[in-house]
């Protein structure tokens, strides 16, 4: 396996206390007790040591230095598949719920300055029941989640027979499928005489 994404920015940010060999085990009950933040570190990065600078830049997805509701709704994992049977409704609340916490003046966007001021302040994000806010790609959630777990580097190709890796690469086979269909009917000459006549442009 590549190194993931976020191994790369956790290197970047100087955030050196990542899981080693085979996953992240947390401390034995320490689960129960972690704020949503924390856990989302813990379970989504696999880092136990950070700010709240830190937390804020490497979910600063597009660099701004401002989170925009869309951000905030990738962060807590609300356009993943495992978010799927929530509600809009209920997804839109918990942006409100947010911005009301981090967005005083109402500006539409959580700056980086005032996240720092009122999480200095005591200020928390809160956590909405939803899971630890799953983020990544396809290939970083498998690998993150699954593969570091169960397998690790020196795993083979036959020992890849979880569930999971079934799974996993059964995903990957129909994204292979399907841009080979794609890629075949980008390749198909129109025939005109194949067009309905409603269609074609008349002299």
């Amino acid at each position: 396996m590549t190194p993931t994404f976020m191994s790369v920015v956790t290197a970047l940010l100087g955030l050196t206390s990542i899981a080693s060999g085979h996953g992240y085990h947390p401390p034995s009950g320490q689960q129960g007790n972690l704020d949503w933040a924390t856990m989302h570190m813990q379970e989504e990065h696999h880092i136990d040591n950070f700010d709240a600078a830190s937390f804020f830049t490497l979910h600063d997805y597009d660099g701004s230095g401002d989170w925009t509701p869309d951000e905030v709704r990738k962060t807590y994992g609300l356009d993943d598949a495992s978010t799927a049977s929530v509600s809009d409704a209920q997804k839109q609340e918990v942006v409100r719920e947010v911005f009301a916490l981090f967005d005083p003046l109402k500006s539409g966007v959580i700056s980086f300055s005032d996240w720092m001021r009122l999480s200095q302040a005591g200020r928390k994000l809160p956590d909405f029941g939803l899971g630890p806010g799953h983020h990544g790609d396809m290939e970083y959630e498998y690998e993150i989640h699954h593969f570091e777990k169960y397998h690790g580097d020196d795993a083979t190709e036959e020992e890849l027979t979880h569930p999971e890796d079934i799974e996993h690469f059964r995903m990957h086979d129909e994204e292979e499928m399907a841009q080979a269909r794609l890629d075949q009917l980008e390749r198909m000459q129109i025939v005109e005489a194949n067009i309905p006549q409603k269609f074609l442009r008349k002299a």
